[in-house]
């Protein structure tokens, strides 16, 4: 499990990161106040640890287990996932901040070498698989009491566009805020028209109080943006299967986690095993995931050496050989 006393380090940093946003990008929200927000749910704060080890040792065995071996199966359909034959190599952060990712620590020129030597890092171990690199932008932070800052369209599109180029794919993430998955959900899915776009939803910053608590979604919410996926594609008569990543760290990020659907056609969902710490720790916090069978799409986050002094990261990083080793084998493997 990822030790909460680095989660409250990386809190620290972080709060000082979404300060500095939210004064750089009231404009955004501005340039987006023709659409109305509404709050149409409860914001979910954490429950117990050990309210939640009883919810999980209650409905594990109802999870479905699926073998390995069928795990193909949930890639069958008309529309060919990009993850049957490769798999995508990601580097994650904000633009405007160097202090939130690497993607912010460089111009896109200078990130492109940088990307495809972490693509090729893995493409040697990975055997007849190929990679694809890709951009893991956070479209929406969390500010304070939960309000939301969006990253502005024309960044979006200069990033979207310059990953088209050259095959990329991009992910734009929602961290969710005081708002619901709907909604989130509803202001990503424009976005679906780029074709090489897909979409990630982050539980932890489902709260009105970022660097406080930790948040969560329930598996309705996660069944519920899914469907609203697939209805988009459709309905827009849009090509592909877009993926939909998920991020947990906590047990209770995910609640009632083994009623979440995977079976979607236009869509696969992703398990993302988030947080930063030693291998072992690390290890232990997959694991947990693992645990979710009827998730079978894993990802994996690295974390590098940050530039705020105290914020958490890997320590060491693992090798592409000790993450591709992981049981079952992460799909998306990022690195913030």
């Amino acid at each position: 499990m990822v030790l909460v006393c680095l989660y409250s380090v990386f809190c620290l940093a972080f709060l000082f990161v979404s300060h500095a946003l939210f004064a750089v990008q009231t404009e955004n929200k501005a340039e987006e106040a023709d659409q109305p927000v509404e709050i149409t749910e409860p914001v979910y704060g954490p429950v117990t640890e050990e309210e939640s080890i009883k919810e999980q040792e209650a409905l594990q065995a109802a999870e479905p287990v699926i073998p390995d071996e069928d795990l193909a199966l949930h890639f069958l359909s008309s529309y060919d996932p990009i993850m049957m034959n490769s798999d995508v190599m990601a580097f994650y952060g904000h633009p405007n901040a160097a202090s939130m990712g690497i993607i912010g620590q460089y111009s896109l020129e200078d990130l492109e070498p940088l990307l495809l030597k972490f693509a090729a890092d893995y493409d040697a171990v990975n055997g007849t698989r190929t990679v694809t690199p890709a951009l893991y932008l956070i479209f929406g932070t969390c500010w304070p009491e939960g309000e939301i800052g969006y990253l502005n369209s024309e960044t979006c599109k200069k990033y979207i566009d310059y990953a088209a180029e050259r095959g990329w794919l991009v992910f734009l993430d929602h961290q969710i805020g005081k708002y619901s998955v709907e909604y989130a959900t509803k202001r990503l899915l424009p976005y679906l028209q780029y074709e090489n776009v897909h979409l990630a939803l982050d539980p932890e910053w489902r709260t009105t109080k970022p660097m406080q608590e930790i948040g969560w979604v329930t598996a309705e919410e996660v069944n519920k943006a899914q469907q609203m996926i697939q209805d988009y594609l459709v309905e827009n008569n849009l090509p592909g299967k877009r993926m939909l990543v998920i991020h947990q760290f906590k047990p209770w990020m995910i609640s009632r986690r083994s009623e979440v659907r995977s079976n979607f056609e236009r869509v696969n969902l992703v398990h993302c095993a988030d947080g930063f710490g030693t291998p072992a720790q690390k290890k232990d916090s997959y694991a947990a995931n693992a645990e979710a069978k009827n998730i079978p799409l894993k990802s994996f986050k690295l974390f590098t050496k940050p530039v705020i002094a105290g914020a958490g990261y890997d320590t060491p990083m693992m090798t592409p050989e000790e993450v591709l080793a992981l049981e079952p084998r992460p799909y998306l493997i990022m690195l913030q």
